[in-house]
């Protein structure tokens, strides 16, 4: 499968979302930024969020939602590469943000749930109504770590409550093509859980599921794989971007299909699709600091107010 590299020397990108004028918004979690690269690779910061910004998506308002997670320690390798660490000395919270993107005016939304504060907000999606799913995986520190959860806020900043817990630093969310089904894949333990949307920010236990969070687990990887960041395929194919085997894991709704599309980079952390008939996939190289364009075989399921941002 052949890779272009459409830019380069980014500080950790994620959260790729395709532009209506053909541009990738990315993250920079390392150096707190949202940023915009053209087709033709050039690069402008549109907001500088601070803290550790990671998922991205367009609103009903065509405004771009980050999830920030309050940002890491940084450890820089010989080989060049980067990787996130611990909690950060400083570190303040997580948090919604809001960024207007003509402006680049960046302005939070939630700090908190109905029931905590936001830990390590990740990865969202948006349903058809304008509600935001999004991930809180939590931050580690060297002695102990936080329990993840999956809430559900309204765009407008009025309502955020916690409807999943716990769950083990859970990442990559998504909804499935019909919207009645929530993806979650959990990073640590490489599962892919599904949970049945019974209504507008409310989840229905799966009669026989052992969890305690009561989803349905989709599929699980052995050895030392980690699930990230995720998208999904118009015939409801759940791709995974998985942490240190370097590539994209596509499983099917049923998980008894699994395919992996090797990425040049053991942290490949996320996709996105677009494109001419949403056939390309943009997946961010995080420790390599690159963004890549790769001609899917099959195409992408739009996001709902996908180019709604009207540039």
């Amino acid at each position: 499968m052949k890779i272009d590299i459409l830019a380069e020397g980014l500080a950790f990108p994620e959260g790729p979302v395709a532009l209506a004028d053909g541009s990738v918004l990315v993250v920079e979690i390392a150096a707190g930024r949202l940023t915009r690269v053209r087709p033709d690779g050039r690069r402008e910061v549109v907001a500088d969020v601070g803290g550790g910004p990671n998922g991205a998506a367009i609103g009903p308002d065509g405004a771009c939602y980050v999830c920030d997670g309050g940002g890491y320690e940084w450890h820089r390798h010989e080989d060049g590469t980067l990787h996130p660490g611990l909690q950060p000395a400083g570190y303040a919270g997580g948090r919604i943000v809001r960024v207007d993107l003509a402006s680049g005016e960046a302005r939070t939304l939630y700090t908190h749930s109905d029931k905590a504060p936001l830990k390590g907000p990740n990865d969202l999606v948006f349903d058809a109504d304008g509600g935001l799913w999004f991930s809180d995986l939590g931050k580690r520190r060297a002695r102990d770590m936080d329990h993840g959860a999956i809430c559900w806020a309204r765009a407008d900043g009025s309502e955020c409550r916690e409807v999943i817990h716990p769950m083990t630093t859970p990442n990559g969310v998504g909804l499935s093509p019909d919207g009645r089904r929530l993806y979650v894949a959990e990073t640590g333990p490489g599962r892919l859980w599904a949970f049945d949307i019974a209504g507008p920010g409310r989840i229905a236990r799966a009669p026989d599921s052992p969890a305690p969070h009561g989803g349905t687990l989709v599929a699980g990887l052995p050895g030392y794989r980690m699930f990230d960041s995720l998208a999904v395929e118009a015939d409801g194919r759940i791709c995974v971007a998985t942490l240190h085997d370097g590539g994209i894991t596509v499983v099917s709704p049923s998980g008894d299909a699994v395919e992996h599309v090797p990425m040049p980079d053991r942290f490949a952390t996320n996709l996105c699709f677009g494109g001419a008939g949403m056939r390309t996939a943009f997946v961010t190289l995080s420790s390599t600091g690159r963004l890549a364009a790769v001609a899917w075989p099959r195409p992408g399921l739009p996001p709902n107010f996908h180019h709604r941002d009207g540039l």
